[in-house]
């Protein structure tokens, strides 16, 4: 398995070879790009936008161009993910959490699992030479089933796949129902990708998972004075509290699953 970092900090991929998980538009508002010390995976950032907007507001010709500006400069990435349309309450029907407001889209969530297909057919027709994976979204068992079965039937073989990201499950990674979602389609031989998976999430189904990728350590560090001889206020932007919190998290897993974390 493969375990990404979450960042904003786009410079972070000449620091360290650890796997990094960026979101596209801190590379494409960037004049200089650097070249990645080890392996990366690029987010399409589709929860800011939908979460802001309701919509997408950048055209998947758009993000095909900055995928490519990414793949010329930072380096070949592992994967990318597609222009999808997350399932979560708040992003369909718009709301406050915390200091977040949601736009909403206000459509149902067939027409979110159809809009996430559809895109990933679209960027792949426009760039079949890029890493675009496929993301199954929907909100219980048989919304991911409907999902998988729309990729199928416009000829894509999601178990052919190298990477198929699993959407919306990150609020629901260390309950019953998420680990359900986790297992049905693992159970298709697909695999996974988890976005924004914590401790609790891979500690349930990690073994089920290619790869996850966590940003909890900003979250983390947010709550806790910064490490010693630091003087920022926290290390919620820090890459050495990062890589600590990776290496805590390592060691609070099962011996059994402490494997799953590998920079490879």
């Amino acid at each position: 398995m493969r375990f990404y970092l979450t960042t904003h900090k786009r410079h972070w991929v000449r620091l360290t070879d650890v796997p990094l998980f960026l979101k596209s538009e801190h590379f494409a508002n960037a004049v200089k790009l650097d070249p990645a010390r080890g392996p990366y995976a690029v987010d399409s950032g589709g929860f800011t936008e939908l979460q802001r907007h309701g919509r997408w507001t950048r055209s998947p010709r758009q993000y095909v161009d900055d995928l490519r500006r990414i793949w010329e400069c930072v380096g070949p990435y592992d994967w990318a993910a597609p222009q999808d349309w997350m399932c979560e309450d708040l992003i369909i029907h718009g709301g406050t959490a915390g200091p977040l407001t949601f736009a909403g889209t206000h459509l149902s969530v067939p027409e979110h699992i159809r809009r996430t297909v559809a895109n990933f057919l679209e960027l792949r027709s426009l760039a079949p030479d890029l890493r675009i994976a496929p993301v199954l979204q929907g909100r219980t068992v048989a919304d991911y089933e409907r999902c998988a079965e729309l990729y199928e039937r416009a000829g894509v073989d999601l178990t052919r796949e190298p990477t198929v990201g699993l959407g919306s499950v990150c609020r629901l990674q260390s309950t019953r129902e998420g680990a359900a979602i986790v297992t049905a389609m693992a159970a298709r031989g697909l695999r996974l990708h988890g976005f924004g998976f914590k401790i609790l999430g891979l500690e349930r189904v990690g073994h089920l998972l290619a790869s996850a990728d966590s940003a909890a350590w900003s979250y983390h560090a947010r709550k806790r004075p910064p490490l010693p001889g630091h003087t920022h206020k926290n290390c919620a932007n820090c890459l050495e509290y990062a890589l600590r919190w990776r290496t805590r998290v390592q060691a609070a897993l099962p011996a059994w699953q402490q494997p799953l974390l590998t920079a490879a």
